[in-house]
């Protein structure tokens, strides 16, 4: 074998030996510590034994502790319960031996009572009795029983309550007449005073004045074809009568009326009289009269200071100028009423300007009565509706002839200027059969209360006189019934100004010495 391999074989082997004995010294080396572990462990597990004694004896000891301290804590607070329920139980001893002796208390009042109960009772019958004895004793005395006593002294309470009754009406009547008269006289002749107006009636000019008999032919034309022409154009009935030199113009419309009559007096003043210039002349008038029409609306809203209507309402308004109610210009009129309501507005505190809006549209309707279906005062109200009048303008419009309640102070004021201006000397006139008419239904009005005898219309219908029978309306009741017969007037009948009721009873003893 080479001595090279024989050189390796021996390190192999030195090493195998080392390596081996390297694990041996290596096991022991771990086998005594291992052996060192165990006995560390050893120790410290006695030691942790010894120390969990320890432990366990400290907590046994402060449990027993806090058992002795809790047992004590809940001794004493036994003890003052004890002696809380202790106190208790007397208290309610206390109590019952005080309900008890209450009881006993009560118990013998009650005995009594019940006693004075019986004779109460045993009084009371025995009242009864005595008091039925005196009915019968006092009925067989006054002759009547007790129901005709008790119907006669109704009767007479209720005549003393009826006496105290109208003599309260009379006095409080009075009392507030007087203040209500003395105000409104003062205001209303404020009013009157600051709003001067000529009050001559108008008479609306329905015939055109000729300068010759011979115009009358020249008018009618050959066979009738210019008169014909002109009632087409104009849309009225010209009567050509034996009237000397006029001519008379019939129309409901009074536009139409006027429109006609300045078309003809241009005619008659150029003297050329055919259709073509009859068409140039009725066309002329209707621009004249429109502009008419235009201008005294805008002289009402200027008079009246009131600005921002419609222009519409203002064309309207100057339509009034050809309308007239019971001879009054209504525009004239709607101007009056508009002042008087501004005038008593300011005396009242109230807003003038609104007063004075509608005094001077409150006939606005007035203007359309020739041409649509329906009262002034409906017209007027859709009328103001359409070019937006405020609601308070409105309301008065409608409320102005008491068509509707009135519910704002500008209405009431409006109907009071309405009146005023109606009522002043001149202002109106009314026609003989409406004049009658409204005399009989006053009359007819006072006639139907029970106790009226006679009644008689006079001073033109502003006052009445009523006879009453003196054995069936005494003077208590007339007071009532003059109340009644005033409700009843205002609700039924329609008249300017106010109606005085007079009432007259009158008692006659008549005989004769022979």
């Amino acid at each position: 074998m080479p001595p090279v391999v024989i050189t390796i074989l021996g390190v192999i082997a030195g090493l195998a030996v080392g390596f081996i004995g390297g694990i041996i010294y290596r096991k022991k080396v771990a086998e005594a510590e291992i052996g060192s572990a165990e006995e560390q462990a050893r120790k410290i597990l006695e030691d942790g034994i010894k120390t969990a004694d320890t432990k366990k004896k400290e907590a046994l000891l402060e449990a027993k502790e806090e058992i002795l301290q809790t047992k004590n804590e809940f001794e004493l607070e036994l003890k003052e319960r004890r002696s809380e329920l202790t106190r208790q139980e007397r208290r309610v001893q206390t109590k019952e031996e005080s309900l008890d002796r209450k009881t006993e208390a009560l118990e013998k009042k009650d005995d009594t009572l019940t006693k004075k109960l019986k004779e109460a009772t045993e009084k009371n019958e025995a009242i009864e009795k005595i008091r039925a004895e005196q009915y019968e004793t006092l009925q067989k005395i006054a002759g009547m029983t007790a129901e005709e006593a008790t119907a006669k002294l109704i009767a007479q309470l209720e005549g003393e309550i009826r006496h105290e009754q109208a003599q309260k009406i009379v006095e409080l009547e009075a009392e507030f007449k007087d203040q209500a008269d003395e105000k409104a006289r003062e205001i209303i002749a404020q009013a009157v005073q600051r709003c001067a107006a000529d009050h001559v009636s108008e008479i609306t000019v329905t015939s055109v004045s000729l300068p010759s008999e011979e115009m009358k032919g020249r008018i009618i034309g050959r066979e009738g074809r210019n008169i014909r022409t002109i009632e087409t154009l104009t849309g009225v009935d010209l009567i050509i009568d034996d009237t000397p030199e006029a001519i008379t113009v019939s129309s409901f419309d009074p536009v139409r009326r006027e429109i006609a009559r300045l078309a003809l007096e241009k005619l008659i003043s150029d003297g050329r009289i055919h259709p073509t210039r009859i068409e140039e002349m009725v066309e002329k008038a209707k621009r004249e009269v429109d502009a008419s029409i235009k201008q005294a609306g805008e002289r009402a809203t200027f008079d009246t200071g009131i600005h921002g209507i419609n222009p519409e309402l203002v064309k309207l308004l100057g339509r009034l100028k050809y309308r007239t109610s019971y001879g009054q210009n209504v525009l004239g009129h709607s101007v009056e009423v508009a002042l008087i309501a501004g005038v008593i507005a300011d005396e009242l505190g109230v807003d003038s300007t609104l007063a004075k809006r509608a005094g001077l549209l409150h006939d606005i309707g007035k203007a359309l009565t020739q041409e649509v279906e329906g009262s002034h005062v409906q017209l007027g109200v859709e009328a103001a509706r359409k070019y937006r009048e405020s609601k308070e303008v409105i309301h008065a419009i409608e409320a102005h002839h008491g068509d509707v309640e009135a519910q704002t102070v500008t209405a009431l004021i409006i109907q009071a200027a309405d009146a005023i201006s109606a009522a002043r000397p001149g202002a109106r006139r009314e026609n003989l059969e409406n004049y009658i008419k409204r005399l009989t239904k006053l009359e007819e009005i006072a006639n139907e209360f029970e106790g009226v005898e006679k009644s008689y219309a006079i001073q033109a219908g502003r006052e009445i006189r009523i006879m009453v029978k003196p054995e069936a309306v005494n003077d208590d009741q007339m007071v009532i019934i003059a109340r009644d017969i005033v409700k009843k007037i205002e609700n039924e009948l329609e008249y300017p100004g106010q109606i005085k009721v007079h009432m007259i009873r009158e008692s006659r003893a008549i005989d004769y010495a022979k």
